[in-house]
């Protein structure tokens, strides 16, 4: 069973910057496409950013595009998201998802392994 785990969340004012990560320990991402999802009280899982097993093909949601990026370190077996110029609305859980069939699309429903999640609140 693949278990992945987000880290790096934390507190920020808007306007500032976060990257958080998502490991796993006892096996490589390498074949997996990766997803970042992010759930806000009261609201449903919204697909934030993908990224290909190659690393060639990223997603981006409308409205994070030009603000996050997306990127991965196989040998590390971590992806990153670089979050940049952030809102209060982009307060929420973020989790990241592992999809074997490497669709590296921002649908939940195509991605087999989560993980816990990790909090980012964006607040003066």
């Amino acid at each position: 069973q693949l278990r992945l785990v987000e880290s790096g969340g934390g507190l920020v004012q808007p306007g500032g910057s976060l990257t958080i990560s998502c490991t796993t320990s006892k096996y490589t991402l390498r074949d997996y496409s990766i997803g970042w999802f992010r759930q806000a009280p009261g609201k449903g899982r919204e697909g934030v950013s993908s990224v290909s097993s190659s690393g060639d093909l990223t997603n981006y949601a409308d409205s994070v595009r030009g603000r996050f990026t997306i990127s991965r370190d196989d040998a590390k077996s971590t992806v990153y998201l670089q979050m940049s110029s952030l809102k209060p609305d982009d307060t929420g859980v973020y989790y990241c998802a592992a999809d074997w069939s490497d669709s590296w699309t921002l649908r939940a429903e195509d991605y087999d392994h989560w993980g816990q999640g990790t909090q980012v609140t964006v607040s003066s």
